[in-house]
């Protein structure tokens, strides 16, 4: 009778210059482990390493979004399933101490669980570009806030002779009259110094605005080559949809439920009742960057969106707070991120509305007035430039009956 080889599973501890591995067979028992070199030639002798017990069926990786990324990808391409372990359970770091052994065994226990453990992002397509262009400009913005709180600073302190110049400017004013300046003189002179300093300062803060543009215009296009049908969502633009992007990775298959993506970007409602009070409240789990931009698309349609108006005025009649209210755009908003993000749909061909209003001579004021909406809005979503499902039906039908 042949025997059938090994069934064995890896668990992976990673750090910045060695990864500790560790093997166990598929019913538990500890065969091995041993660290190697976090370079290229560790992750070959690493395959060769959990290969060499059997048939592997998984690995668990800590860490695959930083110090095990590389590994990830390299075991991935040579078709083994790698599986992102979660925090190891820290009642076991207590009860048992804590050791890269430990750690590798854990984590190899947790896949052959399948408890704390996922489906690690991809890491090798667009979505990856996105990821590291927003954090430059994350590292950017915070320096050109920086670079301008130190000149307002400056100037606070600074003699009257130079407060007096840039007195009651705005800070894009500032920065130009500072660039323009042309300071000189000893060094040994406060004015003087005071002002070499604020030029520099100035041209510091114009270099970073003039990087930032360069990632917007970077990541707009990979926005559009990537997903252009994401942004066709009412308050969807090209920072909060490559935060989403970014989010979700290059594989959105690894999110199967329209759930699980809601837990995700943290809009996952979890019961926070107690004695008479029944109510739920939002997951304070996943993503906060991401549940920082459908916050931002929430605010934008209670401020400019005509449908989601109608659904705060009637929320708030039942009584509910806007903090209720913007909980529960916040769980319809993530609803229809992900059905566009797993099945884009085009946005409806406005253009054909615009023929048939011409054909029937109904002048775009007209339309404009009987629909209550301004003239400059409807001409931009005939042009195809904004997108509104529901109102491209109620635009058909007040079309079709006049």
């Amino acid at each position: 009778m042949t025997k059938q080889p090994l069934k064995v599973i890896a668990g992976i501890d990673t750090h910045t210059d060695t990864h500790h591995v560790a093997v166990i067979s598929d019913n538990g028992a500890h065969l091995a482990d041993k660290e190697f070199l976090a370079v290229g030639s560790g992750y070959r002798k690493i395959i060769d390493f959990i290969t060499s017990f059997g048939t592997v069926v998984a690995v668990g990786v800590e860490g695959t979004g930083s110090y095990g990324a590389e590994l990830a990808r390299v075991l991935t391409w040579k078709g083994i399933q790698v599986l992102e372990v979660m925090r190891p359970n820290r009642q076991n770091r207590r009860l048992h101490g804590k050791s890269d052994p430990l750690d590798a065994y854990q984590a190899a226990e947790a896949a052959l669980a399948g408890s704390r453990v996922s489906m690690p992002k991809a890491r090798n397509g667009a979505v990856e570009a996105l990821r590291v262009l927003r954090a430059e400009k994350s590292t950017a913005m915070r320096a050109r806030v920086a670079v301008m709180t130190q000149i307002r600073s400056i100037l606070v302190s600074a003699p009257e002779t130079l407060r007096a110049r840039y007195r009651g400017l705005s800070s894009t004013a500032t920065i130009a009259a500072l660039e323009k300046s042309r300071p000189g003189g000893n060094m040994t002179d406060p004015v003087n110094a005071t002002s070499i300093v604020l030029k520099r300062l100035a041209r510091r803060y114009h270099a970073l605005d003039q990087e930032l543009a360069l990632i917007d215009t970077e990541l707009d296009a990979l926005v559009t080559a990537h997903a252009p049908m994401l942004r066709d969502l009412r308050g969807v633009g090209t920072d909060t949809a490559s935060q989403l992007l970014v989010t979700v990775g290059d594989n959105p298959e690894r999110i199967t439920t329209e759930a699980k993506f809601a837990a995700l970007v943290g809009v996952a409602p979890i019961p926070a009742s107690s004695g008479k009070t029944t109510r739920h409240r939002l997951s304070r789990g996943g993503d906060r960057q991401a549940n920082k931009a459908i916050h931002h698309i929430a605010l934008v349609r209670m401020s400019c969106d005509v449908r989601t108006k109608t659904y705060v005025s009637k929320r708030r009649q039942e009584g509910k707070t806007t903090k209720e209210i913007i909980r529960c755009l916040k769980r319809y908003i993530a609803r229809e991120i992900y059905d566009q993000l797993l099945h884009p749909q085009p946005a409806p061909n406005a253009g054909k509305l615009r023929a048939m209003r011409t054909a029937k001579n109904i002048t775009l004021q007209t339309a404009a007035d009987t629909l209550h909406i301004w003239p400059a809005t409807l001409s931009r979503f005939e042009r195809g430039l904004t997108r509104d499902d529901h109102f491209f039906q109620r635009y058909s039908d007040w079309l079709n009956t006049n």
